[in-house]
């Protein structure tokens, strides 16, 4: 049985493809499928994905033409048949015991999904970028969205999602836009009942310049994703001031940041070097 579905969307990732594969082929945890949606990449991702499928049956290589991440997601989601489905960024790697830790404690505390820690690497540096501290098991809705951060971090790939439940719920990937992240990940909150975190093992998250996130023009992608998290968290009668941080950086001598995060009335500081 097929325990874990990992969606991998590629595009264009020659440079970074290989150490994520690689540390998706040696997971401690046997029982997974390695769904790769090759996304119209014109570099030569296409040929690395075909060189690692020859070598490990597990990989399932789908090839399109460019449509999105988001398509590439929905996509790896029609064909998942593992119990639980994970996501992994193609630029990005995971610790060997990843999924075993995640999928352990998901069947033990019967939850439908089940988070774990990102560290955020850029330039050679590496810092906890969301943490769990023990395990912990939620299931009202305000709760998970405090305990993974949402909206702030609305990360899917450091998390795996009951199968079922998240085919029964219907939510897909909105396409044709970024920050599509957020916009699934309050959704499925709701939607799937029970979230354990899982404190000890990592996502490496890869922060790159050129990513499509980091540019202008998708600024109003933001704001539009924004703008629907809190219609959404507003029809289900929760306090949006509460739940949606604003943030303020102050630059010293340009060697450090301090970010000032406020929620409501509650405010946490977070100081940078060099990043």
């Amino acid at each position: 049985m097929i325990k874990v579905s990992i969606i991998v969307p590629v595009y264009n990732v020659e440079q970074y493809l290989r150490k994520c594969l690689d540390s998706l082929i040696n997971q401690t945890l046997k029982d997974i499928e390695i769904i790769c949606i090759n996304d119209g990449s014109t570099d030569n991702s296409r040929v690395i994905l075909q060189e690692y499928a020859t070598k490990d049956n597990r990989i399932k290589v789908r090839s399109q033409e460019n449509a999105g991440v988001s398509n590439a997601r929905n996509n790896g989601l029609k064909i998942a048949k593992g119990e639980y489905i994970g996501f992994c960024d193609s630029d990005d790697w995971i610790e060997a015991n990843f999924y075993e830790k995640l999928y352990n404690s998901a069947t033990k505390y019967n939850a439908d999904i089940a988070a774990t820690n990102i560290i955020k690497v850029r330039k050679n540096k590496f810092r906890k970028f969301l943490s769990f501290n023990c395990t912990g098991i939620y299931e009202d809705f305000k709760e998970k969205l405090e305990i993974c951060d949402i909206p702030d971090y609305s990360y899917i790939t450091n998390k795996i999602y009951k199968t079922l439940p998240l085919k029964e719920s219907k939510l897909l990937f909105e396409e044709g836009r970024t920050y599509e992240d957020m916009i699934f990940s309050v959704q499925i909150l709701l939607y799937l009942k029970r979230l354990v975190t899982v404190p000890d093992t990592n996502y490496y998250y890869l922060s790159r310049n050129n990513s499509i996130v980091h540019t202008r023009e998708n600024d109003r992608d933001s704001e539009s994703a924004m703008k629907f998290v809190k219609d959404f968290l507003k029809f289900q009668n929760l306090p949006v001031n509460y739940m949606v941080t604003t943030t303020k950086t102050i630059k010293i001598f340009k060697l450090f940041q301090i970010k000032i995060k406020t929620r409501g009335k509650n405010f946490k500081i977070r100081i940078n070097k060099g990043w």
